[in-house]
């Protein structure tokens, strides 16, 4: 599906207000269309679970790829979740544990060549291979590979690049490295990695038992996520007692994953340093899809729409419909822009599917580096348009995530 088939089923609000614009009416809107995006992230992370225990039972070719295909799925929805951080601390408390990236692999698994590294003693720590741990200098037992075990291990002793849970730790798992720089091909893990008769890698009912306890914790976070923004959930409470700070952790968020995460750290950067590892699903070549269902989902923050993994549709009084009483134009500037955006993201990941992933678009003097850089371009225009939309609600000016890729590029190269 092209972005501009998908953008055909979405309605345009252009005309009149769909909804009254009450605050409470949009918060509200907003925390329900939050808790259906986790619901459904929390749906497609059980599909995965069955896929994974299928890859436990028999591990195939088949088996590896049907895991692999419900982890890709599992991100739509997810992806979409990301306009609710920033401006809610509920969600920038929990988000980490389910997304961080980029990481040291060798903290996982074996890694090709030598990975240590100055900066993060557990860079080559392998838990999968070591069954005892040296940890800030105490021995850990490593021996059963629970939940609990990855919970203890994740960005130990504050290094962010430690992540030992969350989609990313899966990813890996399932594909493995990408050792193909910013050329075509992402990781290409053998399914006998988990096959513990025939075993390639080392370790592999100590991998089996990785990717299980990975993907139970990836379930039990989301259990989480859903329960924070359900009734009497700290999430929902948070936006909703007070409308008018809703509406601004709304627009912080909209703000905040447009300019600083997505247009920066995750495009930006790649593009400066031309680093297929500063790809958001570097492992599976998936950052197309992540980068455009994220784009998404600031418009679904926008519009108070969301459409679920099954078709059916939560929506209701919105952001927009709440410029539109004071300023109509800046609405409708915002909409365009968002629409503008999702072309331009969209205009990538066709690119992708037809065949140039996006590490090749990272490389030095790639000509289809030019969508990345006109996909950044759109997202730093929508944000200040979005800051438009702050003022004429005569509302406080926000503080949006900012990144030295946009702001000080030449601090990336000291």
């Amino acid at each position: 599906m092209t972005v501009r088939k998908t953008l055909a089923v979405l309605p345009f609000l252009m005309g009149s207000t769909a909804f009254a614009a009450e605050p409470a009416a949009i918060v509200e809107n907003y925390a329900n269309i939050a808790q259906a995006g986790y619901e459904d992230s929390l749906m497609l992370a059980k599909e995965l679970k069955t896929a994974v225990d299928a890859l436990k039972a028999a591990p195939s070719d088949a088996t590896l790829q049907a895991a692999k295909a419900a982890w890709l799925a599992s991100r739509v929805p997810y992806q979409q979740t990301e306009a609710f951080r920033f401006g809610n601390p509920t969600v920038d408390d929990w988000e980490g544990k389910v997304n961080a990236w980029p990481l040291d692999e060798g903290l996982i698994d074996y890694v090709d060549g030598d990975a240590s590294s100055d900066e993060n003693p557990y860079a080559v720590a392998n838990v999968i291979a070591n069954p005892k741990l040296s940890i800030g200098g105490s021995m850990i037992d490593a021996a059963s590979i629970t939940p609990e075990l990855l919970e203890s291990l994740h960005e130990i002793e504050g290094i962010e690049a430690n992540v030992a849970t969350g989609y990313h730790a899966i990813e890996f798992l399932l594909w493995g490295q990408d050792l193909n720089g910013t050329e075509h091909g992402a990781g290409a893990r053998p399914a006998s990695d988990f096959d513990t008769a025939n075993c390639t890698g080392g370790n592999c009912d100590r991998r089996v038992a990785y990717l299980t306890a990975a993907t139970d914790l990836l379930i039990s976070d989301l259990e989480d996520a859903v329960a924070n923004w359900s009734e009497g959930g700290q999430g929902r409470t948070d936006v909703t007692t007070d409308a008018d700070k809703g509406i601004i952790m709304a627009f912080t968020g909209m703000g905040s994953l447009s300019y600083g995460e997505q247009a920066g750290e995750r495009m930006k950067l790649g593009l400066l340093l031309n680093d297929p590892e500063e790809e958001h699903d570097c492992f599976s070549d998936n950052t197309h899809n992540s980068h455009y269902f994220d784009g998404l989902g600031i418009r679904n923050v926008y519009t108070g729409r969301y459409v679920r993994v099954d078709g059916s549709v939560v929506e209701g009084a919105s952001l927009y419909d709440l410029v539109s009483t004071k300023d109509a134009g800046v609405a409708n500037a915002l909409l365009g822009d968002l629409n503008e955006t999702m072309i331009a993201l969209g205009d990538i990941r066709t690119a992708a599917e037809s065949g140039t992933s996006y590490d090749q678009m990272l490389a030095a003097d790639a000509p289809s580096g030019a969508l990345v850089q006109a996909a950044v371009d759109k997202l730093v225009e929508q944000t200040g348009t979005i800051e438009q939309a702050i003022a004429a609600v005569g509302l406080d000016k926000i503080e949006v995530e900012g990144s030295d890729s946009l702001d000080n590029p030449n601090a990336v190269f000291e």
